[in-house]
């Protein structure tokens, strides 16, 4: 594919004081300031014929040359070879058991293709023939996502009649999810429901949070299975279940409660857990599995059910709290 012709930008009188990254940023909307600075740094945007630096001051009548790519090409998924816990497949579908620490995908501001490496797309692009495209390049057969530190089952749809169907099951809230928590504290009910709709943090973007006046309705189901006193406190193991699936739900309402997640810093969890004359402990991922999915087969009509005890890094971890 033959290379784009430069870009030719005359400054103008009013650009005059301007920074050039902010200038270039303010003419080229759909590009990000992040990647005009990468292309300053690469020597691809000259002024008046010579490099120059992004915290260049412009007079106004400066001649502007844009040698690269405005806008990077999109990132495509790559396969990778990579274990995969298959749980069940089928023609139309896979149900695939993640591990904590793997990614479901690469996030959309990946610019580079170091940085779409390690992800259970790249594992199901070599281990399957062919994924459905309903979620675009980035995200091929991924019908709902799992956090990176979070492990357990997920669906994989192997072409876009099946993704569409499964979505549509997904959006009416037909598909039972069932995870295993444990938490800090002990929580006051055996039971009960978290009714808190969810919006990103206008503060620290990475995070979500409850309080936001705009959020979108979410709701968590939670049973008590156990509490937990030890040396290292109090804990509680949960069942919970939900019926929407935003973005870090789970650890975001049991934060709300007072209770994050074990392992979970996000939101507030201890990055070490101390006990008088114990070793320090840590968790180095979030204790939240995916442990059951039931499902309608969308071909088959056959009811699914498939279930995955927690792994055994938190097998370990519980034996080390309430050992002694």
């Amino acid at each position: 594919m033959p290379n784009e012709p430069p870009l030719v930008i005359s400054g103008p009188a009013d650009a005059a004081g301007v920074r050039l990254d902010q200038f270039l940023a303010s003419r080229l909307p759909d590009t990000s300031r992040a990647r005009i600075q990468r292309l300053i740094q690469e020597e691809k945007i000259l002024v008046n014929g010579a490099p120059a630096k992004p915290s260049l001051r412009l007079q106004g009548k400066e001649r502007i040359t844009i040698q690269g790519e405005v806008k990077p090409p999109p990132l495509r998924a790559m396969a990778e070879e990579i274990p995969l816990d298959i749980v069940f497949e089928d023609n139309d579908l896979a149900v695939v058991n993640k591990p904590a620490g793997m990614m479901v995908h690469a996030g959309a501001g990946a610019t580079d293709s170091a940085r779409n490496r390690g992800t259970l797309v790249n594992a199901l692009l070599h281990h399957f023939q062919q994924l459905s495209a309903v979620s675009g390049e980035l995200r091929p057969g991924i019908v709902h996502r799992l956090d990176k530190e979070t492990s357990g089952l997920i669906i994989v749809a192997k072409n876009d009649a099946i993704h569409r169907k499964l979505a549509a099951q997904f959006s009416s809230r037909q598909v039972k999810k069932t995870y295993v928590a444990l938490v800090h504290g002990w929580l006051r009910n055996d039971r009960g429901t978290i009714r808190a709709s969810i919006s990103r943090d206008r503060v620290r973007r990475t995070r979500m949070t409850t309080r936001g006046s705009a959020g979108r309705e979410a709701i968590t189901h939670f049973t008590v299975e156990k509490r937990i006193e030890s040396a290292y406190g109090k804990f509680t193991l949960l069942e919970v279940s939900i019926d929407t699936g935003r973005t870090h739900q789970i650890r975001v309402h049991m934060a709300s409660l007072g209770h994050p997640i074990v392992g979970d810093a996000l939101y507030g969890a201890p990055c070490e857990i101390r006990a008088k004359n114990r070793p320090t402990i840590s968790l180095p991922r979030n204790f939240l599995h995916a442990a059951k999915l039931e499902f309608q087969h969308p071909r088959t009509q056959q009811q699914l059910s498939f279930e995955q005890p927690i792994p055994e890094e938190l097998n370990h971890f519980m034996g080390r709290i309430t050992a002694g």
